[in-house]
């Protein structure tokens, strides 16, 4: 294989710093990207839209600065890709629905600007579920296996970097839709803390919950975009006016002494038992790496589903009510998200109160259970990818609907706010399983450092999924 083939499976940080060498140009990683998604993506359906034109000119930029001494900073002309939720100039941002396929941002998303003033170079926009909704899921197919999906409303993102599409995808939580596809594909996925990163330009899904954040190769690139792209921002009221760190910094200080605590409730019952021995063997290797073990309780972990369920539905149909309220537009949404919308105006006042009063107490349960520790692990999810044909699945002799199923490990941390990083770990039966470190507030550097330790002492996220096109043929 000639050797600028073997960029796309080469992390972002690797490649930005051949770039900075002059061991590689933009317009060469450009173009690689550009021909694997032409070669292999009508078999995964990522992308949802790709601009080879403006990605190659932006790239031409970037290298003729470069070569001029003008350095934009670590991403500069370093392809990635976009949550098809986010604003862009100029480029279509239709959130995976009918409803917005005529939309053209007026000004980039906070996110974007940062990412642009960095350098990056836009590919496309990845696809995604209908308004971030779980139900109706896109056309996407997981790399590891095209007959199985490769998670929730940012799958499209989790697949294009699982597949070696782009250095780099942003997606966006609310219950998990940056974790999960991270976990499904194989991938590294970080929702920061509630407020570091601004949702500005990120259409809305449920504003308390939503997160935006990136999905890479490994834990050192999650860490450099990150650095990017939080701090305050006037454009989001709920951004968070605390000082950004250098990420980088303690990443490689490892977890020797660190105390990472495992919660007892909720994230080892109706679990996948292969699942449940690649996650015990991940903590085992922490455990060898230095970390201090600790069993944890929060009681109110199993309980706190109907919390989220009723601020999403909620939310939701809030934000989309206005669209639901016009017949032309009404007709575009698909029956599933419309009548998950239509549900939404259904939930009492007092249904919502009794929610936040849920998700109050389950954040002090949390930060109760943080103490004496510096981290929490648990598995990301419960389950390996399942098929697309599926809309329930078996885990422990018990039926089970595959949106329920795949979120109840990672909803919390979008109940209580707390920065969450997926981290595979290995594979079942030849599929990714992840591993999930949550950390304290606005202790992101934490979680970085454990998950960096954790990729430096074992070799899943190197592994590379098979050919998509020869799987689907």
């Amino acid at each position: 294989m000639a050797p600028s083939l073997e960029w796309p499976w080469r992390s972002l940080a690797d490649a930005a710093a051949a770039v900075k060498a002059g061991a590689v140009s933009p317009v060469e990683l450009t173009r690689v990207c550009l021909e694997r998604i032409e070669r292999v993506d009508h078999a995964l359906h990522a992308f949802v839209s790709v601009d080879a034109e403006r990605a190659l000119q932006d790239a031409r930029r970037a290298e003729r600065e470069i070569q001029a001494g003008r350095s934009r900073g670590p991403l500069h002309g370093i392809p990635v890709g976009l949550k098809d939720n986010y604003d862009t100039l100029g480029v279509a941002t239709r959130n995976g629905s009918r409803v917005f396929a005529d939309r053209m941002p007026t000004e980039d998303a906070t996110v974007w600007a940062r990412l642009q003033e960095a350098g990056a170079v836009l590919l496309g926009k990845t696809t995604m579920s209908e308004a971030a909704w779980g139900v109706d899921f896109p056309p996407v197919r997981n790399p590891w296996d095209v007959r199985r999906n490769p998670g929730l409303s940012s799958g499209g993102s989790g697949a294009a970097v699982a597949a070696g599409l782009c250095f780099m995808a942003m997606g966006s939580d609310t219950g998990g839709s940056i974790r999960i596809p991270a976990g499904l594909s194989g991938v590294v996925g970080l929702k920061a803390t509630y407020g570091r990163v601004s949702r500005a330009g990120v259409m809305p899904h449920t504003w308390s919950l939503d997160h935006a954040g990136p999905l890479s190769r490994r834990v050192e690139d999650a860490a450099l975009v990150l650095g990017l792209i939080a701090g305050h921002d006037p454009r989001d009221s709920a951004s968070a006016s605390v000082p950004v760190g250098d990420y980088l910094a303690d990443l490689k200080k490892g977890v020797r002494g660190m105390r990472i605590g495992v919660p007892r409730e909720h994230f080892w019952d109706r679990i996948e038992g292969r699942v449940a021995t690649v996650v015990r063997q991940a903590l085992h290797d922490l455990e060898a790496a230095g970390a201090k073990l600790t069993e944890v309780s929060i009681p109110h972990m199993p309980t706190a589903l109907g919390a989220i369920l009723v601020t999403e539905m909620a939310s939701v149909t809030a934000w989309h009510d206005k669209y639901l309220k016009q017949p032309e537009r009404r007709a575009k949404y698909t029956p599933e998200v419309r009548a998950l919308m239509d549900a939404g105006k259904l939930i009492f006042a007092t249904d919502f109160l009794k929610a936040q009063r849920l998700r109050r107490a389950l954040t002090d349960q949390v930060r109760a259970a943080f103490d004496g520790v510096d981290a929490l692990a648990t598995p990301t999810l419960p389950l390996c990818a399942w098929d697309i044909s599926e809309s329930h699945v078996q885990i422990d002799g018990q039926p089970e609907h595959v949106l329920h199923a795949c979120w109840r490990f990672t909803y919390p941390w979008n109940l209580t706010g707390l920065p969450a990083l997926s981290v595979p770990c290995g594979f079942a039966a030849e599929l990714p399983v992840g591993l999930q470190l949550v950390g304290r507030p606005f202790d992101e550097a934490t979680i970085l450092r454990a998950g960096h330790a954790y990729q430096e002492a074992t070799r899943w996220h190197e592994r590379r999924p098979p050919d998509p096109v020869a799987r689907a043929g």
